[in-house]
This record gives C-alpha cells, structure tokens and sequence, in this order.
C-alpha cells in the first residue's frame, strides 16, 4: 500500500503507532521502540517523519546490514508516488521574499519562528555530545541569512584615530597566527519560556536548548587590533568599545551591529576570535560564514555574525539590538514604561542550569531514584563548580557529577559543563508528580537565584532561577512488593 506523507505525520504515538520513513519506505516502529538500543526518546524524534536526517548523525547506523535488517520487517508500504516526485522537485523561490534563499536546516532543529529561522535542538539530544554536532547547534538569526560572494568579501578594521585596513579572508589567514578554542554561546534568551510562566513576555519562546558548545579555529582580534595601532589599553584615548557590523541587512539596508568593551577586545586572556571554522568545518550560512565574532563569555547578541566591519570607537554600536534590546529591567518596568537608555546592555551571562533528563511530563518508572543529566554555564570565564539536583521541590539537594567539564585556567572557562546524577526520589512518590530542581555555582559563588518573579523582565532575557522539571512516579504493573 502507499500512504502520503500527511498520513504519516499522523503517527506520532502509541496509541496512533508510530510511523516513520526511510527513502521510498514507510515503516510502523511502536513495537520497537522499547528495544531500540539507543533508546526509545532518541528514535521517537523521527515520530511521523523520515528517520534518515537522525541516522545521519549516528555513524552505526550508516551501510550497517544489521541496522537495515531489524527495519525492513517493520515496513507497511511506501510514500504515495505523488508526494515522492513532490519531494523530488524543487520549489521555486518568491523573488520578493528576503527570505527566498535561506539554507537547509536539520528537521531535528524545533523553529520558534521560521523568518527569521530561529531554533533549538531538542534537549535529549544537547548532552549527548560536549561538542555539539555543527547541525544541532541551536540558531538565531535576527535578518535573513546573506549570500556571500567571496570574489568580493573583505572584513574593514579600524577606528578612530587609527589606520583603515580591509583584509581578505585569505589575508586573515596569511597575516595572523590561527588560534582554536572550544567555547559555549548562548542566546540572552534561553529559557525564556520558563520566565514566561510568571508574566507574559514579547519574544521568542525559548526553551532550555538556545546553548550550544563548539570548537572555534581563528585569529586574536587584539592580534589584528594591534596590526591597525591599537594594542596598549593604556594609550586607547578615548575608544572604549569595539563595534561591530554583519553582512546581514535589515529592510532599510541598516546591518545588524553589536559592541564589546574594549578591554575585552585588547586583552589577549579575553580569548576575542574572528572565526572560519567550526568543528573543523568552515561556517555553514546560518552560523555566520564566512567569519564571525566569538567573545567568549558573553551572549551571542554580540557575537555577530557575516562579519563585514570591526571598528573601535568611544561609543557603543548605534544597533537597535545594542540600543534598544537584550537589557534587563525591574519587573514593574513594562512596555508602557520602559526606557531602554536607562539600562546597560547585557555583556556576560549569569550562572545557568538546566535539565535536559528526564524531560517534564516524563512518566517515570522507578520509585527508588530517577537519573538526571544537564548543562551548566556562567558566563565572564567562570568555572562551574558544583551543580546541585533536588527531587523534592528543593527541600532536599544531592550533588552531581560533573561528567565533561573544560581545562581553560581561572577565569578563562569558556565552556560548559555537562552533568548527570542518580537522585533517591521520595518515598511516598508512587504514583505521584515529582518535582525536580537544579542549580549550579560557579567559581565566584554565584548561584542561580530560586525563582523568576524577583526579577522578571520585559524582554526576558538572562532568565536562570532554577530549572523545575515535573515527572510522574509510576512502576510498571506487577513491582508492587
């Protein structure tokens, strides 16, 4: 029989089975998945699709005999032949759209909105990999990708006071020492949708996944600061920020923009890279090729992306995202009130937790403990040093294991740190909703604060209190004693 790709999309559940496809094949898994060695969460991912863009990132499963032998008694049919040559054609852009040429993303990436593309990976799979998977990596795009044309693309650096230079990307290469570095971005943003539970917020609904953790190969910028004439913090004058523009224009032609302090920017410690790799690869479209701005440490509205200009200047970048976005206010500031010249823009983002293991809404089915995996990260350079799980609501806390954590030096931790533990639940907790907490310290002693009502804000950014996950204690039937 052939089914249409609508009709799968329909079998995302036990109770409707589970369906997924491979090529021309439609395949019904619900008995499956509990066997499935990788777990049955993992595979679930490709509930009502096609399972070959979560194959492709687990290498057992590619030319493996033994993988296509357990699928192939699973088939039910094939995809209908009209949404197969569906598939094979390509849709013709809208001229008009600025949005027409956008690159292909991973299915497993979930949209908070579509133009401009803004996605996180699902959580399961952030802390399955300290290196996240360039094709996991969560994005946040502000305007619509640009293509670059590299027979024309050159990066402009200079200042005031200083000399103008315009360098190649092959210049780049040529002129200043390569440096690689493993550091975390995370969107100002993270987490937002956990804020929006005590007020409503203007914005995209976040989850816990706009982090990700990656190898960046590049050049110093105060390596290329000190080519133009600015290398002593001591004779900058009066230049006390670093701008930068994207590539990336918005409807006016006006380029995204973002700024640092330039002690950052001059201090070698400070780690400031204009990168072309990612993870051995050069930048892909979405995540700023062919250069962009990782400042480790701070959050990633200012790393921008589609690098075109680095400029030194006494002032801020003039960008609406500098201006007028990504501050914090009191929770009685709200849009009838606000006025962003009050508040300083965000730079370094405060201590930060979250569980990704078990998921909320998880019906667990061990009444002795439940296992717990996460992140955790502070921003500045600020190693974390403990992270504490509750099982209670917070009455009671157990330590975690820090199971990948970096080796960067004091105040040099660019990195995140993943974390798991076996937690004792409550014993009165069949058949009953837990709740689970986390926090993380990092090495200033900062702590996430309990709750987000003390300081909710309108634009809820840096939202860290405690991540609170709710699952549901019931054994299997027959563990009874």
């Amino acid at each position: 029989p052939e089914f249409s790709l609508s009709e799968v999309a329909k079998h995302k559940t036990k109770n409707e089975r589970v369906w997924i496809t491979y090529k021309s094949g439609v395949y019904d898994i619900t008995e499956f998945l509990e066997s499935h060695p990788g777990g049955a969460s993992k595979i679930m991912l490709a509930a009502g699709g096609s399972v070959e863009p979560f194959w492709a990132m687990y290498a057992v499963h590619k030319e493996n005999p033994e993988v296509f032998e357990l699928l192939e008694p699973l088939r039910i049919g094939n995809i209908s032949k009209k949404d197969l040559i569906e598939m094979q054609q390509t849709k013709k852009a809208d001229p008009n759209d600025p949005f027409a040429s956008e690159p292909g993303r991973h299915p497993a990436l979930a949209p908070s909105s579509k133009k401009p593309f803004n996605a996180e990976p699902p959580q399961e799979l952030l802390v399955d990999n300290y290196i996240t998977p360039n094709e996991l990596f969560f994005v946040r795009n502000h305007l619509p990708v640009p293509q670059v044309d590299m027979n024309k693309y050159v990066l402009t650096v200079g200042g005031e006071g200083l000399k103008k230079h315009s360098f190649t990307l092959d210049e780049l290469k040529e002129k200043f020492k390569h440096r690689k570095m493993v550091a975390t971005i995370q969107c100002a943003g993270n987490r937002r949708s956990n804020m929006m539970e005590v007020k409503k917020i203007k914005g995209l609904s976040w989850g816990i996944a706009a982090i990700s953790n990656a190898e960046w190969t590049g050049v110093y910028l105060s390596d290329i600061l000190a080519h133009v004439g600015l290398s002593d913090p001591e004779n900058r004058g009066e230049l006390k920020h670093v701008q930068f523009e994207g590539l990336d224009l918005d409807p006016e032609k006006a380029p995204y923009g973002g700024s640092i302090p330039i002690e950052k920017a001059l201090d070698p410690s400070g780690d400031v890279l204009l990168a072309w790799d990612m993870n051995g690869e050069p930048l892909s479209r979405d995540h700023g090729f062919p250069l962009r701005v990782i400042a480790p440490g701070i959050i990633g509205a200012r790393l921008v992306k589609w690098l075109s200009k680095v400029w030194a200047s006494p002032d801020e970048s003039p960008s609406h995202w500098q201006q007028n976005d990504y501050k914090g206010f009191a929770p009685q500031v709200d849009w009838d009130s606000v006025d962003f010249k009050k508040s300083p823009a965000i730079q370094e983002y405060p201590v930060q937790s979250a569980i990704c293991e078990p998921k909320d809404g998880t019906v667990w089915d061990d009444e002795e403990e439940v296992t717990v995996k996460g992140y955790a990260y502070s921003g500045g350079g600020r190693e974390i040093i403990r992270v504490d799980v509750s099982a209670d609501g917070g009455k009671t806390w157990h330590p975690t294991e820090l199971v990948a954590k970096p080796n960067q030096g004091y105040n040099r931790t660019w990195a995140w740190t993943l974390w798991e533990a076996s937690v004792p639940l409550p014993k009165d907790a069949k058949g009953k909703k837990v709740e689970l907490c986390a926090k993380a310290v990092d090495s200033a002693y900062n702590t996430q604060p309990e709750s987000f009502k003390p300081y909710w804000n309108l634009r809820g950014v840096v939202a860290n209190a405690w991540h609170r996950v709710h699952i549901t204690v019931e054994p299997p039937e027959g563990d009874d004693d």
